[in-house]
C-alpha cells in the first residue's frame, strides 16, 4: 500500500545536443514527430535514480534496483517533475513533463545478489577498429560488445552533476560516480560497436553491486539477448556486465530503438 509521495522537479538539459545521435538534434527530432531533440534516456534515469538515493542513501548504490521505461519525451528546458511513491517497501517512480508521463519505474533495495547475467562470462573485450553499420547482422543475438576502459575523474563527475542537476551532497564529498554515469556506459556500447542513425534509449533494467569511485578504471561487457521488430520499430536488447578495477559493480539490461520506424518508412519510400 502506497504510503507517501515524494516529489521534485528539475530544468531538464539536453546533454546530448552535438552528439552524433541526431535524435537529440532539434531539426532532426523534428523531423521525426518530436518537438525538438530529446533529453537522453540515461539523463532522464539520472533524475529519477536521485529518488532512491534521498530514500535509502549510499546503501543503493551498494544493493539498489530499479527497472525504468521512457515513454514520451522529455525536452531541453522542460521542467521535469519526478514522484516517488513508498509502494510495499519499494518506490515507484513517475516522470512528468510539459502534461504527459514521459517515464515510469520502480526503485528498491536488494536483500541478495541477482543472480549472474550471462554477459558475466564474457571475457572483457574492446570495441571493433571499424564500426560497422547497425543492421540485423551486427546487431544479432549473441553478439558481444564492449567499450574502450576508461575513467571518470573529479571534473568529469562534477560536470555531470551539473548537466543532471544533481543535489545529493554524497557524490561531491565522498567521489562517488553518478548511477546515471554508470548506465551511459551502456549507450557507449552500442555507440563504440556500430554505427548508427537517430535512435532512441527506451528502457533499462538496473541492479547495483558497488558504489564506484572517481578514477576507477571501468569496462563493460555484454551480450545481445533479442533484435525485433515491435510496431515498426526495430529494437535491441543486451544484457552488460560494468566491472571497475576488475570487480562487478552494475549488471545492466539495456534496451534501445536502433532502427526508428520512420526510418524505415522512408527507405521504402525513397
Amino acid at each position: 500500500m502506497k504510503t507517501s509521495t515524494v516529489m521534485r522537479e528539475v530544468s531538464a538539459y539536453n546533454t546530448a545536443a552535438a552528439s552524433d545521435n541526431k535524435i537529440h538534434d532539434d531539426a532532426v527530432a523534428r523531423r521525426f514527430g518530436f518537438r525538438g531533440g530529446l533529453v537522453p534516456g540515461v539523463e532522464v534515469y539520472a533524475y529519477m535514480a536521485h529518488m532512491p538515493v534521498a530514500r535509502w542513501g549510499r546503501s543503493w548504490l551498494d544493493r539498489g534496483h530499479a527497472d525504468c521505461r521512457f515513454w514520451k519525451p522529455v525536452y531541453d528546458g522542460a521542467l521535469a517533475r519526478i514522484t516517488a511513491a513508498e509502494d510495499d517497501g519499494d518506490l515507484t517512480l513517475a516522470v512528468e513533463s510539459a502534461g504527459e508521463r514521459c517515464a515510469t519505474g520502480r526503485a528498491g533495495i536488494s536483500s541478495q545478489l541477482p543472480a549472474l547475467l550471462v554477459a558475466d562470462a564474457i571475457p572483457p573485450a574492446g570495441p571493433p577498429s571499424e564500426r560497422p553499420p547497425a543492421s540485423e547482422e551486427s546487431l544479432a543475438p549473441g553478439r558481444a560488445l564492449g567499450i574502450a576502459a576508461f575513467a571518470i575523474d573529479r571534473a568529469m563527475l562534477l560536470d555531470y552533476l551539473a548537466e543532471v542537476r544533481e543535489t545529493e551532497p554524497m557524490y561531491r564529498t565522498e567521489g562517488l560516480i553518478h548511477p546515471g554515469q554508470i548506465l551511459r556506459l551502456a549507450n557507449m556500447a552500442l555507440v563504440q560497436n556500430v554505427t548508427l542513425g537517430p535512435w532512441i534509449h527506451v528502457g533499462s533494467k538496473v541492479s547495483n553491486l558497488a558504489a564506484v569511485h572517481v578514477g576507477q578504471r571501468l569496462m563493460l561487457r555484454s551480450k545481445i539477448t533479442s533484435n525485433v521488430v515491435s510496431k515498426g520499430h526495430s529494437i535491441v536488447e543486451f544484457d552488460a556486465v560494468v566491472v571497475a578495477d576488475e570487480r562487478d559493480v552494475a549488471q545492466i539490461t539495456h534496451t534501445a530503438i536502433w532502427r526508428p520506424r520512420q526510418v524505415s518508412e522512408n527507405s521504402r519510400a525513397a
